[in-house]
């Protein structure tokens, strides 16, 4: 339990520190060599389970069973940081017992930040951020004013991971590099066919490390999309 408590204040922390001070913010992230790699954060808390359908060069397609996440609505920033910052102190306080039945929750990973760019670069974007609720939970989780419980259906997703502290400068690079690496596939199709007209503007990135691990940590850029099973034997 109290690794746990840490694990929770850390995350707190890295938000805190990563937007208010810079403090990381020169570490440099770069992709996790040209596979995708489990998170080690997944051996000591709980993380959504999924299957790897295809491994190609720079990125993963995993499908992820049904989940239930806790969502902020959405939040309108130019910073993906600051608004992750919002977020996360909002779902901290769900999972230390601000919710309707005063229930404390363990910290789980990855924290989702959902992000809608916006049309120019000092134009407010959209985000919504999210905590994975453990399966001990997900039969009846806790209701919070301003929180939205989801209950995902089984989804893929297309993941590319890069390693450092998470910046503002680094995630669109991210997400086009995953975009560029998905060009004539099954799956970038699947991608437009899911979204539409706007399939190339929203991403969700996922962090899974607290601030005092400075090795082999590890982010993820996941474009999600619905897709018939017969397309992926």
């Amino acid at each position: 339990m109290a690794a746990f408590n840490l694990f929770k204040l850390s995350i707190l922390l890295s938000i805190l520190l990563n937007s208010h001070f810079g403090l990381c913010s020169e570490t440099s992230n770069k992709q996790i060599s040209k596979g995708v790699s489990s998170p080690p954060t997944c051996s000591r808390i709980e993380c959504p389970s999924y299957d790897v359908i295809h491994v190609g060069n720079g990125y993963e397609i995993r499908r992820y069973n049904s989940t239930v996440w806790a969502s902020t609505s959405p939040i309108q920033d130019i910073s993906l940081v600051e608004a992750t910052r919002t977020g996360f102190l909002q779902l901290f306080d769900y999972i230390q017992g601000k919710n309707n039945y005063e229930e404390k929750i363990e910290m789980t990973a990855p924290v989702l930040s959902e992000v809608s760019p916006s049309d120019g670069p000092l134009c407010e974007s959209s985000f919504v951020v999210s905590f994975y609720v453990p399966k001990v939970n997900q039969a009846n989780p806790p209701p919070a004013k301003g929180l939205q419980v989801q209950r995902w259906n089984p989804v893929y997703a297309a993941v590319r991971q890069f390693s450092g502290f998470v910046a503002d400068s680094d995630v669109g690079v991210e997400a086009a590099a995953l975009q560029a690496s998905l060009v004539d596939t099954v799956w970038s199709a699947a991608i437009e066919k899911s979204h539409g007209a706007d399939h190339s503007s929203v991403y969700t990135v996922a962090q899974y490390n607290s601030p005092f691990e400075f090795d082999d940590r590890v982010n993820e850029i996941w474009m999600l999309f619905d897709m018939e099973d017969d397309f992926t034997k």
